[in-house]
């Protein structure tokens, strides 16, 4: 499949949660996505993939959010597009339900999914009941590591500058 990038953005086209995962896609482009939808959209020519130049734009549009996967490559569109409405599944589990208000009071949740479902570009684990289990297990290995750590501060893990977060 091989998505450099997927983007979740709100109505107006203002990126809500954004994962580059191959690094090969300027994170830029997503600021031609709307105009173009608008265009197309005046025209009554929308269609489920856009390209503007050898940049292609896969996207759904859930409740009030575009989900978009970017890519530079040759690609099967159908497995993106199954690919992100399992993510739209995925959140739901997750959240009830999956609008702007809950990206944003969940992001961090978001992040920490769609570093798990998808991995250098290419689909990994989307079954929500898996994915639950590995976040208690890691609650549970985390909370042991906490009773055991004999050190006056905290564990405290931060991103380098060199993370492919937006």
């Amino acid at each position: 499949m091989a998505a450099s990038a997927i983007f979740i953005l709100d109505l107006k086209g203002k990126v809500l949660i954004c994962r580059n995962y191959m690094g090969n896609v300027d994170m830029s482009e997503i600021d031609n996505f709307m105009p173009i939808m608008m265009r197309r959209e005046e025209d009554a020519d929308l269609s489920p993939v856009v390209i503007h130049g050898s940049t292609h734009y896969l996207w759904i549009k859930h409740s009030n959010l575009y989900l978009v996967a970017i890519t530079k490559r040759n690609t099967n569109a159908a497995l993106v597009y199954s690919f992100l409405y399992k993510l739209v599944e995925v959140f739901t589990e997750y959240f009830k339900s999956l609008e702007e208000e809950s990206i944003r009071d969940n992001f961090v949740t978001v992040y920490e999914l769609m570093d798990e479902v998808m991995d250098f570009g290419f689909p990994q684990t989307t079954d929500s009941k898996i994915l639950l289990e590995e976040e208690k297990a890691r609650t549970l290995h985390i909370d042991a590591d906490n009773h055991t750590s004999s050190g006056a501060t905290p564990n405290n893990a931060t991103r380098g500058s060199g993370s492919n977060l937006c």
